[in-house]
């Protein structure tokens, strides 16, 4: 049977289609912010990592330092190190592929790889989700930064909200307890645990970077808020 199936192709061109949206929402803002557009599109090859894009135009438009949104960007992309160990198996073993694939590796790429049970199934369902995304993404992100440079203002056709609402959207299940009846007690135990850490972390970062804004320069409420990683620590 062919590792890839109709299922697993509509799927991965309706996560293609999100990203490539959101990706002209980063090109418009980004030449909003005074990025040109080949820097927007270099950035999105470069680092393909949408949340840590837009966090660093957010923090350099802001009147953040440089430093700061670096600092931001790697902080937030530190959970691809726990990526990396269990999607090692799908990169295969040259290392000019490993590294191809290690640069695919975002959250929707690895959600689609652990979703499978099969190693080839996984494997194509990695590569088919890394790829098709990086396009439509890049795509996007040009798009994005052309029509931006043309029309001026993105904030008119409300472009500054799409990220943020496709965040909130992604980030709301998470924030929920909706196990499967079906599941066992442990299993609906900790999903509802997951469930209220999450939440917990998501209310007390936000509570941090709502208090400091006021009193810290730009980005640097962005980076506490990360304490409030420490709650699920407990």
């Amino acid at each position: 049977m062919s590792s890839v199936d109709r299922a697993l192709v509509r799927d991965v061109a309706a996560i293609a289609a999100a990203a490539g949206v959101i990706g002209v929402s980063f090109g418009a803002i980004a030449v909003a912010a005074g990025v040109s557009v080949w820097l927007a599109s270099a950035m999105s090859m470069l680092v393909f990592a949408g949340g840590s894009q837009f966090m660093v135009v957010g923090v350099m438009a802001g009147g953040g330092s440089p430093v700061a949104a670096v600092l931001a960007g790697l902080l937030l992309n530190a959970r691809h190190l726990p990526f990396g160990l269990v999607v090692s198996d799908v990169l295969g073993k040259s290392w000019p592929v490993r590294l191809l694939g290690t640069h695919l590796m975002v959250d929707e790429s690895v959600a689609f790889a652990l979703s499978q049970k099969d190693p080839a199934r996984r494997r194509a369902a990695y590569w088919l989700c890394g790829l098709t995304l990086f396009v439509a993404w890049n795509v996007g992100v040009l798009v994005g930064a052309m029509a931006g440079r043309a029309l001026g203002d993105p904030d008119a056709l409300g472009l500054d909200a799409a990220f943020p609402a496709a965040m909130l959207a992604l980030l709301l299940p998470s924030l929920r307890a909706s196990p499967d009846e079906k599941a066992s007690a442990q299993a609906v135990s900790e999903s509802t645990r997951a469930a209220s850490v999450a939440r917990r972390v998501a209310l007390v970062g936000a509570g941090i970077a709502l208090v400091t804004t006021p009193f810290l320069p730009a980005g640097l409420p962005v980076l506490l808020a990360l304490l409030g990683l420490a709650v699920a620590l407990k």
